[in-house]
């Protein structure tokens, strides 16, 4: 009876360790959600946790494997949740523990990963610890970067010209404490102290915290960001002509970003996760991290153990980039991937204006082909699979701190409240985020006519079943293991190639034509593929029906259209 109770135990122990998935992040579907603005379950306005849980249909339905959470912790709400109150408790009005728990568990149902926002380089002023901070109460008197002013003819200065990224100086006066504290910014996040072993720890058990519930990998903000030179320098001017002088763009930050320490604290966690999957036997956790930064710093992030986001979508190239553009600008990341680590394609976030409002509606499918065809992650904000634009706001309605320290003549240019607009479900009150008709930001005027319920009944072609179509060729035939090779290839200047070969199979081709102006090329002897193929899915403007027949050597292409072709086989097993 021993025995046969032993053997059962090693049996078990072995089908659960080769049940572990250490890949499942290689080629994923990353959906971002803004939780704010998502789905609101109790009429306040504001979306919530279990609005969230409610729509979860959604995110599977679409073909996303993970959705990644802006934060939810508690919050003053100063910018929107990157203040943290506590950082292991949901904010009140995005719901409970307990609602967490079960959006875990629906996702957990339904296949899907949850990722959390992890915001490690501030908290918020009304966070405990910086509190205890203020009255030196240990250990939280190290918490945080204090220093004392610098008295310049019996004035108190700053300590140094460090600036905020929402402009004016990065150091605030405490009275009490009697010395300024660092804010990199808002002035109501304070930046923690990593030179601080005991805060290190006390952010290690963050994410412990939220494993032990469930979490299958983390989104880190602002990473460079995290630890600054400890010699705390002026920083030069980067002499901007546009940039006042307490505005950020006019130093040059090479005592604030990217400092060699900040690669070592994201090392540690990942030893942290890793030793956490393999102690708990569960699925590999995942890292992405944010960081605006030079290609060689960013690329640097894959060595520390994580995946460092692709930006350049966002930051590198807009509707005016040529095909051309567009080469050079792929070419550069795949040229520089380090061996054996796996790319990620971000075609929008909450930070920036949505996708089809910076490269024109007639080009936002462009860029989730792109996203999708391309090796590797797929990283979308929602809203950006039914097209979702930007909503124009006055300074009156502006609520984004980063637009608010602005001033009126300037909101605009560092307001996100545009791309942060409530998701347009249909056409009912408030686009079906809301029961009611007062929500935290104003619904974009076009929901009656852009929602995800017209497009799913569309009878022609929506951006929602071009994302569908998308998903499914990632998943039924792109994903699929083996040696292959994706070329990237210039057919004119406004007209780029994308070829996946896989192997045995007919390669996968994708066309994009940059220019407003119609095109005609013969695509089969510029990307070497066959003559006769399918218009597998074509943007939404395009004009070209799916299932078109398609001669490669005359292919035409509408100004600004995208089309991607494969065989009628693979087309067949693709719609079954």
């Amino acid at each position: 009876m021993f025995k046969l109770t032993l053997l059962c135990i090693i049996a078990l122990s072995i089908k659960k360790i080769q049940s572990v998935n250490n890949d499942w992040w290689k080629n994923a579907v990353i959906y971002q959600i803004y939780p704010r603005s998502f789905k609101d379950s109790n009429a306040d306005g504001i979306g919530d946790l279990n609005g969230i849980t409610d729509k979860m249909d959604h995110i599977k339905d679409i073909g996303a494997d993970a959705l990644w959470l802006s934060p939810i912790y508690t919050s003053p709400q100063a910018d929107f949740g990157y203040d943290i109150a506590n950082f292991t408790n949901v904010d009140p009005g995005y719901g409970t523990l307990t609602d967490f728990d079960n959006l875990v568990t629906k996702a957990k149902s339904l296949g899907l990963k949850v990722i959390l926002d992890f915001v490690p380089n501030h908290s918020s002023t009304e966070h405990q610890w910086f509190k205890n901070s203020i009255q030196r109460i240990k250990p939280y008197d190290e918490y945080y970067v204090w220093r004392d002013a610098k008295m310049v003819n019996g004035q108190r200065k700053p300590p140094n010209n460090w600036l905020s990224t929402f402009k004016g100086t990065a150091w605030e006066w405490n009275e009490q404490r009697g010395q300024y504290y660092l804010h990199q910014f808002a002035i109501g996040q304070p930046d923690l102290n990593y030179r601080s072993a005991l805060l290190n720890q006390a952010m290690k058990d963050v994410l412990t915290f939220w494993m032990n519930r469930g979490v299958d990998g983390f989104r880190i903000d602002v990473i460079n960001h995290v630890i600054e030179d400890s010699l705390q320098r002026d920083e030069p001017l980067s002499n901007d002509p546009s940039a006042s002088l307490d505005d950020y763009n006019s130093l040059l930050h090479i005592y604030t970003k990217d400092q060699n320490e900040s690669y070592d604290i994201l090392n540690s966690w990942r030893v942290l996760l890793d030793r956490f999957a393999s102690e708990h036997q569960t699925d590999a956790k995942f890292l992405i991290t944010e960081a605006y930064a030079t290609l060689p710093m960013t690329i640097r992030y894959y060595s520390a153990g994580s995946v460092p986001f692709n930006f350049m979508f966002i930051t590198d190239l807009n509707g005016a980039s040529t095909a051309m553009n567009f080469k050079r600008t792929i070419d550069n990341w795949l040229n520089s991937l380090p061996k054996a680590n796996v790319s990620n394609w971000v075609v929008g976030n909450h930070d920036n204006h949505r996708i089809a409002s910076r490269y024109g509606v007639k080009k936002a499918d462009m860029i989730t082909m792109l996203s999708t065809i391309l090796p590797g992650i797929t990283v979308v904000y929602n809203g950006d699979e039914i097209g979702m634009i930007d909503r124009e706001f006055t300074w009156k309605e502006t609520v984004d701190v980063a637009g608010c320290n602005l001033g009126p003549d300037k909101y605009q240019i560092g307001s996100r409240d545009p791309e942060r607009t409530p998701f347009q479900w249909d056409d009912t009150t408030s686009a079906g985020f809301s029961t009611s008709e007062n929500t935290w930001l104003p619904v974009n005027s076009n929901y009656k006519e852009l929602n995800l319920a017209a497009q799913k009944a569309a009878t022609t072609t929506s951006h929602y079943k071009v994302f569908k179509s998308l998903t499914t060729l990632k998943k039924k035939l792109l994903n699929k293991s083996g040696k292959e090779k994706t070329d990237v290839t210039l057919i004119t200047p406004n007209v780029l190639g994308i070829v996946r070969r896989l192997p045995g199979t007919t390669p996968i081709a994708l066309v994009i034509n940059t220019s407003d102006a119609e095109v005609k090329v013969d695509a089969m002897s510029w990307l070497n593929i066959p003559l006769e193929m399918s218009a597998y899915t074509t943007s939404v403007d395009s004009g070209i029906p799916s299932g078109t027949q398609i001669e490669t050597n005359a292919l035409t292409l509408p100004g600004s259209a995208s089309i991607i072709l494969t065989s009628q086989n693979q087309m067949n097993e693709l719609l079954s």
